[in-house]
């Protein structure tokens, strides 16, 4: 009872188990590091088991005293070094720490990929519990000696080395879940590692590095890495407050190259050629245009996508028959919209082999067309949710209108098909974008978002703009209808105007400014 009453003791266990917890810190850092290279359902089991076995050692060490105190003793002496078995123990165990943080640090430096399988390989148990006994075998040293010299009694440095080491068990797992989440900070520990281990060799050779040293370069680095966490933080919240189809849209562009101007594909795509131990690109030229095309769906207008109105084929119903049937037999489109007199007003879609059958059989075309009403959709209406109008169309074409009611166009299944994956031209047209020499020809009613792509330059497209084609571009730039020979410039482009009317703007050519890098190549 005695015993219990000396505040002396307390004082001392406190202390000691204080110190204990403060030299286990680094012991734990590696542990933290040697658990990851096992599965994770085996993580605690070796933290468990390596810890316990070396609580083993610290109190087997502790019963020891009287041979620990001979291991301050020298055996010999190299010219004016003189080595205690003490010595020799803080000498591997440093070069040890050494070796095992200079290959770890190489690893994720390097950043090793995974088996071809794509599994990450483990560790053997046995390997990583061995490494954390033989580890805090060194790092025990230090412990166990100034627990002998702070305490003279053998009860009292046993109950604070098992207090120490149950605080750091239970510690063990949360530290090595954030070690593990922060790889800066694996990065961090290990250079905490090759600090330390550079101490023991130094102390090896009876070189004493004050230990306030090593704690002070440790603790300014946590802070300065504190100061890191809170940034990574604060950029994450940031991030999150993103709309998650904004973020998602950029990883994949920066998955397919980003960006990047023609010539630096260009010139990618030679270095790829002459050095072939280049990584090969993500995603070829076709996926990017169609993944972009993809992302860019939603933030684009139904003017963008649809068939123009000054590029329908309808049907008069007022027409003679016979005329009706030449131009159902002379133009390649399978479906007409049928209207009575003008294209506004429209009194049914109908299939061309459908209306020439009822046409052979004397049927009234107004009533045949009337049978299959039009789906109509205001031209505010976003291209997502055309998708769900398209559909109910059942492989028809939904009319576009403005506020007034007047057609403004026509989209077919094929038209979105087309802003995704670029034109599919019938027979009746020609390409809007035909490539001429070292420029390009490009029709007046050329999507912008089309021309985006073609020319890879993504600075036409603005939010707030109300035109979605090239002639509407170049009228809002110039701020009237230009002749044909002038020439608009926005930089790195340049539009010519080849044909042009008094009303419209049919075609074009676009010159693209080379890098400099490139002309002087």
């Amino acid at each position: 009872m005695e015993f219990l009453l000396d505040p002396s003791i307390w004082a001392g266990l406190l202390t000691l188990i204080v110190l204990e917890i403060v030299l286990g810190i680094d012991n734990l850092v590696f542990i933290a590091i040697l658990a990851d290279k096992l599965p994770p359902k085996e993580r605690d089991k070796a933290r468990l088991i390596g810890l316990s076995l070396a609580l083993l050692m610290r109190l087997g060490l502790l019963s020891l005293i009287s041979w620990m105190v001979t291991l301050t003793r020298p055996l010999f002496s190299i010219g004016q070094f003189s080595f205690a078995g003490r010595d020799l123990i803080l000498l591997a165990g440093g070069l040890f720490l050494l070796f095992k943080a200079t290959m770890e640090l190489h690893e994720r430096l390097e950043n090793h990929p995974h088996d071809s399988n794509g599994n990450k390989s483990y560790a053997s148990f046995w390997a990583v519990v061995a490494q954390i006994v033989v580890l805090d075998a060194v790092f025990s040293l230090d412990a166990v000696i100034t627990a002998v010299g702070m305490v003279n009694h053998l009860p009292v440095m046993m109950t604070a080395v098992v207090i120490a080491m149950g605080i750091m068990l239970l510690a063990s797992k949360p530290l090595t879940n954030f070690v593990n989440a922060h790889p800066t900070v694996v990065v961090l520990c290990l250079s905490f590692l090759l600090m330390i281990g550079l101490s023991l060799v130094a102390e090896g050779f009876g070189f004493h590095i004050p230990k306030g040293y090593l704690y002070a370069a440790i603790g300014f680095s946590i802070l300065i890495e504190l100061f890191n966490q809170i940034a990574r933080r604060n950029f994450i919240r940031h991030q999150s407050h993103r709309p998650m189809r904004e973020r998602t849209a950029e990883a994949i562009l920066r998955l397919m190259g980003g960006r990047r101007g023609g010539a630096a594909s260009v010139e990618a795509g030679q270095s790829t050629v002459e050095n072939p131990k280049l990584p090969q690109e993500t995603f070829k030229d076709e996926e990017r245009y169609m993944i972009n095309g993809v992302l860019t769906l939603a933030s684009r207008s139904i003017r963008s996508i649809m068939t123009p109105r000054g590029e329908i084929s309808w049907v008069d119903a007022t027409k003679p028959l016979d005329e009706i049937r030449m131009q159902l037999l002379d133009t390649p489109h399978s479906l007409f919209p049928v209207c009575r007199g003008e294209l506004d007003e429209v009194i049914g879609i109908v299939r061309a082999k459908d209306l020439l059958v009822a046409l052979e059989q004397g049927m009234n075309i107004h009533t045949f067309a009337a049978s299959s009403p039009p789906l109509i959709v205001p031209e505010t209406l976003d291209p997502i949710n055309l998708l769900g109008v398209l559909r109910r169309a059942k492989g028809s074409f939904v009319l576009v209108t403005n506020e007034f009611g007047v057609v403004q166009g026509l989209v077919t299944p094929l038209d979105v098909l087309e802003a995704i994956a670029g034109e599919f031209p019938d027979e009746d047209e020609t390409p809007d974008i035909v490539v001429d020499g070292d420029s390009w020809l490009a029709k007046g009613g050329t999507d912008l978002h089309s021309l985006q792509q073609r020319l890879d330059y993504f600075d036409l497209v603005k939010p707030g703009d109300n035109h979605a084609s090239l002639a509407g571009l170049l009228i809002a730039q110039k701020g009237q209808l230009p002749l044909p020979g002038e020439t608009i410039d926005m930089p790195p482009l340049h539009f010519m105007i080849v044909e042009a009317t008094d009303y419209r703007i049919d075609l074009v050519r676009i010159i693209k400014d080379r890098p400099q890098d490139e002309e002087e190549s």
